[in-house]
């Protein structure tokens, strides 16, 4: 399966679970190491209705040397944590669940004894896990700064404030996978807050 193929078919799947809603989110493939070379969603389009070639390069500053397809302008921060965490994929979508925990926790999503834990690559007791969130930023380098100083290696996921959240992994697979078990717990602390009120 081509770049192009895997990332249509992720789109189309995260569409249909609401999270790509509108031309929102994108999509990343790592196609290169040295120098860093990713694949990346194009601006701008229906993710749920992205073909094969609606696909771009990027250097790890997001920067493209494609004279008609244009890369979304959060592509410099796919390129920041593929470059910083050695992901092969990076996903970004607008589910709801991690925007909402930000609000309530903007300190950082405490998770911890959860056995859905264990789909987002930490143990389900005896392990504390912390989704860190950043404030919003039209700015790349900041958002890319942000995501730095907040980085963890065991903690694959960025909650950006009032936008949405970012996943990682070795492929997109991985990728995918985490950020659906990630959705799920964070949907629990929303929902168990709520519930507590």
């Amino acid at each position: 399966m081509t770049p192009g193929e895997a990332l249509a078919a992720e789109c189309a799947r995260f569409t249909a679970m609401g999270w790509m809603r509108g031309t929102s989110g994108n999509l990343s493939v790592v196609v290169d190491r040295d120098p860093l070379r990713l694949a990346v969603t194009i601006s701008g389009k229906d993710k749920g209705e992205l073909t094969p070639d609606d696909v771009v390069i990027i250097d790890e500053h997001g920067e493209t040397e494609d004279p008609v397809r244009v890369p979304s302008a959060e592509a410099g921060l796919h390129g920041r944590i593929a470059a910083v965490a050695g992901a092969g994929a990076v996903v970004h979508v607008h589910a709801l669940a991690p925007v909402v925990a930000a609000e309530f926790w903007p300190e950082g999503v405490e998770l911890r004894d959860l056995e859905m834990l264990k789909g987002f690559g930490r143990q389900a007791h005896d392990d504390v896990v912390t989704i860190p969130v950043v404030a919003n930023s039209q700015d790349m380098r900041v958002l890319g700064d942000a995501f730095e100083a907040s980085f963890r290696k065991d903690v694959p996921a960025l909650i950006v404030a009032r936008h949405g959240v970012y996943v990682w992994g070795d492929d997109l697979h991985q990728a995918r996978h985490r950020l659906e078990c990630l959705e799920w717990l964070l949907r629990f602390k929303v929902e168990t807050r709520r519930e507590r009120r």
